[in-house]
């Protein structure tokens, strides 16, 4: 497995400037799908989801749970998959021409864009309960406090480490920031970094950024705040050091476990969808930790990552509603655990992740990191893409140069400007 599509859709991406769809073009092609109902003919017994699980085994996986639900709900549901960067366009093309699929995934960070202008139904007037689910996971899935989107698992960052390596330097797995420096400044050695982080210009960066930013009380409504500013500094810090590679502003985050894997990095920042791949190389002996805070007892804030499950907004309310019960059926405590052991994630439903934690207990410090997750997209909605992409540029300038302090005061005037 990679850390590309379909693992992109369980994670955050990257897009490019050019990539990110206006509102206004987004809300003209969903009202007009939406205020002239479904023009498509339909099987009224074959249901269709669209994804991004173009990978093999993301594929077979969710084939066999759309199969087990159709059978359950007495109809057949298609799985149609995409690359993740394209879910959303391809959404919108077929929201102009009146074919949209019944069911969409999309990234969390992508939904309240189809959300505000309109196009998806609100789950909870389609049956959709949330009482098992933890409120952060909630809001992941919402937009101005409507419940579009069902996740069936979530995930965020860990620190990632190499038990070896630590075991024999005599390092203590670090707790906090200055912790973290200084193991990182004692495993460096020859041409092994103490540590590996993406903080490329894509949306793998800005996750990145994130634990830290949010930990030492920064807030993405002001990028230039002091908090926000110190964090990336601690960055800078640990490129200063030595112990981070100049190349972490080209990284991806499959870069990052590839530096890792091959034991360029003792730590690394990173997430579950990377487990799979970590457990091939049988001499590995990893462990996870929760990402290190500014001060001992402060809470480690991670973002959550992964994709939620929608119902768009056809008119045909009726197969709305067949499409509300497929989601339900696919969210179910049984099927959220399935797909859960399957892929390395987190259930989002409580009861099931209870019970993924017995069969999973090497992942415990991942669970206990999700408990406290934000969602990117909670505060800002849609206006997210305009933050996302000028806390990349920040990086790419603080990293190679630039003043933190400069940095994000050009980040904080382009969220704000547009420009």
């Amino acid at each position: 497995m990679t850390a590309h599509p379909p693992v992109a859709a369980h994670r955050a991406r990257g897009r490019s400037r050019g990539a990110v769809t206006s509102l206004a073009a987004v809300s003209v092609l969903i009202a007009g799908a939406a205020l002239t109902g479904c023009a498509q003919q339909r099987d009224s017994d074959v249901y269709t989801v669209m994804n991004s699980s173009t990978d093999e085994t993301y594929h077979r996986w969710d084939a066999e749970a759309m199969a087990r639900c159709g059978e359950q709900l007495g109809v057949r549901v298609e799985q149609q998959s995409v690359p993740a960067s394209q879910v959303m366009t391809k959404a919108l093309r077929m929201a102009s021409s009146k074919s949209l699929p019944d069911i969409v995934q999309f990234d969390a960070s992508e939904m309240p864009t189809f959300a505000d202008a309109g196009g998806l139904v609100d789950l909870r007037t389609l049956g959709l309960t949330t009482d098992d689910v933890p409120k952060g996971i909630v809001d992941f899935g919402s937009y101005k406090g409507t419940y579009y989107g069902a996740a069936r698992s979530v995930n965020t960052l860990a620190l990632f480490y190499n038990k070896d390596i630590l075991d024999e330097a005599g390092v203590s797995v670090p707790t906090t920031w200055d912790e973290l420096r200084q193991a990182a400044k004692k495993l460096t050695e020859g041409n092994r970094y103490g540590v590996a982080l993406s903080a490329g210009g894509a949306e793998d960066g800005v996750f990145q950024f994130m634990p830290f930013m949010w930990s030492n009380g920064g807030d993405e409504t002001d990028l230039d705040s002091p908090q926000v500013v110190e964090a990336l500094d601690y960055w800078k810090a640990l490129l200063q050091d030595g112990s981070l590679s100049r190349s972490t502003v080209n990284w991806t985050q499959a870069d990052v476990n590839d530096q890792f894997m091959a034991g360029n990095a003792a730590m690394m920042i990173n997430g579950p969808w990377q487990v799979e791949t970590l457990n091939t190389k049988k001499s590995l002996h990893w462990e996870i930790a929760q990402i290190p805070v500014p001060e001992a007892g402060a809470d480690s804030v991670g973002p959550l990552g992964g994709a939620v499950l929608t119902v768009p907004n056809t008119g045909d309310t009726e197969r709305e509603k067949t499409a509300g019960r497929i989601v339900a059926c696919l969210a179910s405590e049984k099927e959220q655990l399935t797909y859960a052991l399957n892929s390395w994630m987190v259930p989002a439903n409580e009861k099931a992740a209870a019970k993924w934690r017995e069969e999973v207990p090497e992942l415990d410090a991942l669970a206990d990191q999700v408990a406290a997750a934000r969602s990117r997209t909670a505060k800002l909605g849609a206006g997210w893409s305009g933050v996302s992409l000028a806390l990349q540029s920040a990086f790419q300038s603080a990293l190679t140069g630039q003043s933190s302090e400069t940095a994000l005061q050009r980040a904080q005037q382009r969220a704000t400007s547009g420009n």
